[in-house]
């Protein structure tokens, strides 16, 4: 048996857009990325689109954008993947995390503002697997405390939160186009804005500080090499042209999952908000109480060993080595959240899935339990 825990949705159509850009003497700096990032600007109801290699490099870009730096303190979520974090311990700058709500598994928005100080710069709001954050309350904050609001979207492709797309969330937002997302250009990335002067930075920034009406070697500010491609791009702007049936197919093979485990008090799923149009990136489940780590852990190694890819998502950020030697943080900070991590199992989701696959996976499951 062998049920892959993610692969990417590909067709003739992506293969054929690649080979056409190779078949062209402009494999970077070209027309493919000036198109896929209008299109994708569109998309999102935006009026800017910059492409970038990955979706790191898009957060951290927006920081250095908003001239977040030493000294100032960033509120974020603990439940996420590092670059949500990194993205402005690059440029020095503080991490001060808030608890997850124990049902959405995103940054619990009613513990925000009491952690809000004087050195409080910015928030970073992280749309969890695919389910945007709680915008109304945490734009709310932000307005009222004069704080800077980033949305990271690199999960959520696809989704809204009452009507509005994701990544239009925030003063900007950003996408990831890694193999396991909802559309994939290999690797990179998207930030997404309304904000002229934000989009300006960013696209400087990206391409060595060069300006854009400036020469090759001519080089204003401080950048970083963080370009996309015309192949990738190529690529890109295939698959958001098919997003509505990638999201779909993917919502059906959700579907399957959410009916196989109904009943099993064993597990629970995260609750998707009303407010929230989810687009999954990918299936976590929880465990419950029951199950501490060791016992998770064992599960997980199991359904490997049985040809059934899993994966523990997340592991919190506080605890990662590098951030428990700079910050001093500790088991118990954020107890949500860790109680959460220990008992998450991502099970395979993707298109390739069928209802036999999961059937499968979820017989599997529960022989573990």
């Amino acid at each position: 048996m062998d049920i892959r825990l993610a692969q990417p949705d590909i067709t003739e159509r992506e293969i054929e857009a690649v080979v056409a850009v190779l078949r062209t003497p402009t494999l970077a700096l070209g027309p493919k990325i000036t198109e896929f990032e209008e299109r994708f600007a569109e998309h999102c109801g935006v009026r800017h689109g910059v492409a970038i290699c990955n979706g790191t490099a898009g957060l951290h870009l927006i920081v250095r954008s908003m001239g977040i730096g030493a000294g100032d303190e960033v509120i974020t979520t603990p439940f996420s993947f590092v670059a949500s974090a990194n993205c402005f311990l690059y440029e020095g700058s503080t991490p001060v995390f808030v608890d997850i709500d124990a049902q959405t598994w995103n940054i619990d928005a009613a513990k925000i503002e009491a952690a809000v100080t004087d050195r409080t710069k910015a928030i970073i709001a992280v749309d969890v697997f695919g389910q945007t954050a709680d915008y109304d309350r945490i734009a709310d904050i932000a307005r009222r405390r004069s704080l800077r609001l980033i949305e990271d979207s690199c999960e959520a492709l696809g989704g809204r939160h009452k009507g509005r797309p994701a990544g239009s969330l925030g003063e900007a937002g950003v996408f990831g186009f890694y193999p396991n997302k909802q559309i994939t250009t290999g690797e990179g990335g998207m930030v997404v804005t309304n904000d002229d002067e934000i989009a300006r930075l960013c696209r400087s920034l990206s391409n060595q500080g060069r300006d854009h009406m400036g020469g090759w070697l001519d080089h204003p500010r401080l950048g970083y090499n963080y370009r996309i491609s015309d192949i990738n791009c190529a690529l890109g702007i295939v698959q958001l042209d098919r997003l509505a049936e990638i999201v779909a197919t993917r919502t059906r093979v959700a579907g399957w999952y959410a009916e196989e485990l109904e009943g099993e008090a064993r597990v629970t799923l995260q609750r998707i908000d009303p407010d929230v149009e989810m687009s999954w990136f990918c299936f976590v489940v929880r465990l419950s109480d029951e199950y501490e780590v060791k016992a998770r852990d064992r599960i997980l190694t199991a359904l490997r060993a049985g040809g059934i890819g899993s994966s523990n998502y997340f592991s919190p950020i506080h605890l990662q080595k590098y951030m428990v030697e700079r910050f001093g943080f500790k088991r118990g900070d954020f107890p949500v959240c860790e109680w959460l991590a220990d008992r998450t199992l991502s099970l395979p989701f993707h298109k390739g899935l069928s209802r036999e696959d999961v059937t499968t996976v979820c017989d599997a499951l529960r022989r573990l339990l």
